[in-house]
């Protein structure tokens, strides 16, 4: 492999991606929470690995503002969204975002009129004027950050980490272009690929597709399957201590019921419930089992899915849009 600008990038964006994302990653885990510093601090060398690849490609000030739009409109996921109203009552936080944003619009839009020839068929089919099939892909990004966003309004990405995640990701690889892709062919054939970020998200879900089978394996090594019945809840639940479980990021499925005849009976939901209880809740939970004699009980794990974000990095900087892969293996 030759030592290019491009690939020289490629792979510093990979590194930057690797540490970025394991260490949120490893947040997420142990906490369940990562701190908007994290991203703020590791934004810095995405957005200077950026620059410089806009300058290596030749971009003017246009693009470089439409780029800028782009930081803007991810960084209202982390600082929030200022107003006119906190900006003339004196917060200079407010002011100095607004003028952001004012001065991003301004180079998007002469970007827009500029680059108007351009059309986004010629970018698909990578036809065009190179300046304005650049500043489209940059513009286009803006539609995946607002896909993320929306995503996370919608509770369709649960935590708010997930969604900072993949703007972050959005960031450190605008294009397939910025991506080393060794074991793939997608930059030599004409295909419309997912966005990157989008992309990973993908394989991160698919590992999830693992989780049934090593959770099968996991309770039939520890002999937690005792009875045809276990086998509904062991493909994604384990079994644990009674008094490890307030230590541990779990949600309890072994519950007690009152029969008819006002015995307290044990139960198993197979379902996590909707809510996290609250510690009061929870140790009245615990309480009522401990009456019962229950030593042991079903929890279903809180699975952060940056945890799985992370190792789907691998896949997806050696082999690209899984999507493209399956498209090109039917034919």
């Amino acid at each position: 492999m030759q030592a290019t600008n491009e690939a020289i990038l490629g792979w510093t964006r990979v590194a930057v991606l690797l540490l970025g994302m394991g260490w949120a990653a490893w947040m997420d885990h142990k906490t369940r929470r990562v701190v908007n510093e994290h991203w703020i601090v590791w934004a810095k060398p995405a957005i200077f690995i950026w620059a410089l690849d806009l300058m290596v490609q030749g971009a003017d000030w246009t693009i470089y503002l439409t780029a800028s739009a782009v930081i803007a409109y991810a960084s209202v996921s982390v600082f929030g969204r200022p107003t006119i109203k906190d900006a003339l009552s004196g917060s200079w936080m407010d002011r100095t975002f607004l003028f952001w944003y004012a001065v991003s619009t301004v180079g998007l839009v002469a970007g827009a009129l500029q680059y108007q020839t351009t059309t986004p068929l010629e970018v698909v089919l990578d036809d065009g004027d190179a300046l304005g099939m650049l500043w489209w892909k940059t513009a286009s990004l803006l539609l995946v950050i607002l896909f993320i966003d929306l995503a996370w309004r919608l509770r369709l990405l649960h935590g708010g980490a997930d969604a900072k995640a993949l703007m972050w990701v959005t960031l450190v690889f605008p294009t397939w272009a910025a991506v080393p892709l060794p074991f793939s062919n997608m930059a030599e054939v004409s295909v419309i690929a997912l966005p990157v970020s989008i992309a990973l998200l993908i394989w991160g879900g698919l590992a999830f597709l693992l989780i049934p089978v090593v959770m099968l394996v996991l309770n039939f090594k520890r002999g937690d399957v005792r009875s045809i019945g276990d086998l509904r809840l062991a493909w994604h639940a384990s079994m644990m201590s009674l008094e490890d479980v307030p230590r541990r990021h779990v949600w309890m499925l072994t519950d007690t019921m009152a029969m008819p005849n006002g015995e307290l009976r044990v139960v198993h939901a197979t379902r996590a419930p909707r809510k996290t209880p609250t510690d009061e809740a929870l140790a009245d939970h615990l309480a009522r089992l401990s009456t019962l004699g229950v030593e042991k009980v079903w929890v279903s794990h809180k699975m952060p899915l940056l945890v799985f974000l992370f190792p789907a990095v691998l896949p997806l900087v050696l082999l690209g849009d899984p999507t493209t892969l399956l498209m090109q293996w039917i034919g």
